[in-house]
């Protein structure tokens, strides 16, 4: 094990906390993770146990994949890959031992094996369970493959062809891209949380493809959210997407279509924020002909269109109280009317609605009526935004470069090492969609048969805020500081606790307040800020008492 990430081991007893590479864990006994597996295959069965700890691992591996760059920026790709195995052994799995190893971003290569020695998990699993005829490092291989996949920026499978847990001397893994195992479906589904009987590959789409668009993730938070999809698909009740714009509510939505009992129906998709307040009656309820200046003929409105199948009124939100009124009565009275029209129509749609804006709050300001809020509200699913679904960036990555590379008909090799660490790091506020643009300019810039760099992808003016400073053994300290300048600074009177707290405000002041952004232009992670903010305010009170 390298010293470099036994000194990413942090303690802090005051609080109670465990900081690993700046990620906070917990200890638990092994016989207790045993007992945890045991409990969870009794209550849901073997098939979806597993699921539940290799999505588990897959996370796992992911969040670790991000700090590798950090913890080794300046090693080889091999030695940087490395950071994921020996925070595996130093996280108390396993003892990982590489037979073969072979690495290259650019062409997206990967072929790896490596043994196994006592692993926590497939030892817990053989003592409770006995030699059985499967693997049974479930969440270890959940975790070699979250970590190789978001490293690599495409999806990547191990496979456990050997395990302690039937009978082997010692368990041995092999990695491979995704789409290079033949048989690999089986293995790829339990990355991808499910409530259906068929599951599918991680990424891949459950259902028919929609228009070219397919719903891929992997992440926890994804899982949550397809998971919810799984509830509600089969009935006609009302559904609400949030999340900011650009995180997917209309594929989301028309995969919701796809997979229920109005799917050979019509999907017919309404952006309220682009209808005029004048033309929405018309749109929606439809127009009989001479109702008004220019109507010459009838027509009918989205409701109609939709009939037998689903109307998807997205941004709902930006409707006027005026326009929530005639809406909340079609939806309770399940009745309308054409505009200048006498004859009552039966509405027979399953109504979804989406919004980036807070509902609750809106009813509060009284922007929004309640009324027709608790309407809409009867199936919440919110859609996290794509900094907090990081574990989905390999399966966005390759799924987009594939599309975007079939379209223009560009050949590209894949993403370069620095591409893949800007996009890891990058916030993302326009969310998938401006991820899939990121792809589409990248593809178009670069030449065939050359990866994918971060001068092809980030060319439009976003701002990826490189870390200016790097946390070395724990504290905050500038890159290529100088004895000299830190000499200077205690000259100046200035202790560590005051100089640190200046660099926090600072960095606060140039990200707006943001502290996502704050943290990396220190150099730390989110939670590290937070929790230095809250050590500062400690210290002050104290001070001050």
């Amino acid at each position: 094990m390298s010293d470099d990430l036994f000194n990413q081991l942090h303690f802090d007893h005051a609080q109670g906390h465990i900081w690993l590479a700046g990620r906070r864990m917990m200890m638990i006994h092994a016989r207790a993770f045993g007992l945890l597996r045991h409990e969870v295959i009794e209550a849901v069965g073997l098939d979806k146990a597993r699921g539940v700890f290799t999505r588990q691992g897959y996370n796992s591996g992911a969040m670790d994949a991000e700090i590798a760059a950090k913890v080794r920026p300046d090693a080889t790709i091999e030695q940087m890959f490395a950071v994921g195995p020996e925070l595996h052994m130093l996280e108390g799995m396993v003892r990982t031992d590489p037979v073969s190893v072979k690495v290259d971003t650019a062409t997206g290569t990967f072929a790896a094996e490596y043994i196994w020695r006592g692993s926590t998990e497939c030892e817990a699993h053989l003592e409770l369970f006995g030699r059985g005829a499967y693997p049974a490092g479930w969440s270890q291989i959940g975790y070699a493959s979250g970590y190789a996949s978001v490293f690599l920026g495409r999806p990547i499978l191990f496979r456990e062809v050997e395990c302690v847990a039937m009978g082997h001397e010692c368990c041995r893994i092999v990695g491979r891209p995704a789409d290079e195992w033949q048989d690999g479906d089986g293995d790829v589904r339990y990355m991808r949380g499910s409530q259906l009987g068929e599951v599918s590959p991680a990424h891949l789409p459950r259902g028919k493809p929609i228009l070219g668009r397919q719903i891929v993730g992997a992440s926890a938070g994804f899982n949550v959210a397809f998971d919810l999809l799984g509830h509600v698909a089969d009935t006609d009740a009302v559904v609400l997407f949030s999340g900011e714009s650009g995180v997917g509510k209309e594929i989301f939505a028309r995969n919701l279509h796809a997979m229920g009992r109005r799917a050979a129906g019509p999907f017919i998709a309404v952006n309220c924020a682009a209808i005029p307040e004048n033309l929405l009656e018309a749109e929606l309820f439809g127009v009989e002909r001479g109702a008004f200046t220019g109507a010459n003929v009838s027509r009918p409105g989205r409701f109609e269109r939709a009939s037998g199948g689903t109307l998807f009124l997205d941004e709902i939100g930006t409707l006027s109280l005026a326009a929530q009124g005639k809406l909340l009565r079609a939806i309770q009275e399940g009745e309308f009317e054409r505009v200048g029209g006498t004859k009552l129509q039966e509405s027979d749609v399953r109504l979804v609605a989406a919004t980036n804006s807070d509902l609750r709050a809106a009813v509060e300001a009284g922007t929004f009526r309640a009324d027709l809020f608790y309407r809409l509200n009867v199936f919440p699913i919110r859609i996290p935004p794509l900094r907090e679904r990081r574990a989905d960036l390999p399966l966005l990555m390759e799924h987009f470069l594939a599309l975007y590379a079939e379209r223009h008909g560009r050949r590209v090799t894949g993403f370069e090492e620095s591409a893949i660490a800007a996009m890891l790091g990058y916030d993302w506020p326009g969310n998938i969609r401006e991820l899939e643009n990121v792809i589409e300019r990248g593809v178009i810039m670069a030449r065939d048969g050359e990866p994918l760099r971060q001068h092809h992808l980030f060319s439009g003016g976003e701002i990826l805020g490189p870390p200016v400073w790097r946390p070395q053994g724990g504290s905050l300290q500038p890159p290529g500081s100088d004895p000299g300048a830190a000499a200077a600074l205690v000259d100046a009177g200035l202790d560590l606790a005051t100089v640190e707290k200046q660099m926090i405000e600072r960095a606060l002041a140039n990200a707006s307040g943001n502290r996502t952004r704050a943290a990396r232009q220190l150099g730390i992670t989110r939670s590290q800020l937070i929790y230095r903010l809250s050590a500062g305010r400690a210290r002050d009170e104290r001070n001050s008492n």
